[in-house]
């Protein structure tokens, strides 16, 4: 049974940080692609960043890019996405998620290509 668990939200001011983890159990992610996402309420959800296991490969959103740095502990089963620099337009509940197949490295941020969610943790920036 594939379970993610996300943990590290909390509340902070602008400009602080945070780090979120993902314990990974129950999925082989080596060779695939784990991704963060978000959705504030009345907001879609969004892809974060992402990270192809095998290399490290990192990918990110416009919006997070310079900000957010995604990264995975292999030894561990542990995904992170340590986030700097917060705006109160960082605030969302975030998760981790992970793919059934393969994913084309143009579509590591699109949610519908992946089946596997955590149960979320929320960040909230005030201004």
């Amino acid at each position: 049974q594939v379970q993610l668990v996300e943990s590290g939200g909390g509340s902070v001011q602008s400009g602080g940080s945070l780090r979120l983890s993902c314990a990974v159990s129950g999925y082989t992610a080596r060779g695939n692609y784990m991704g963060w996402f978000r959705q504030a309420p009345g907001k879609e959800r969004e892809g974060v960043a992402a990270i192809y296991t095998g290399d490290g490969r990192s990918y990110y959103a416009d919006s997070v890019a310079g900000r957010f740095t995604i990264s995975q502990d292999n030894a561990k089963s542990t995904l992170y996405l340590q986030m700097n620099s917060l705006k109160p337009e960082d605030t969302a509940m975030y998760y981790c998620a992970a793919p059934t197949g393969w994913v084309p490295s143009y579509r590591v941020l699109v949610s519908s290509e992946y089946k596997y969610w955590g149960q979320g943790t929320q960040v909230t920036v005030s201004s």
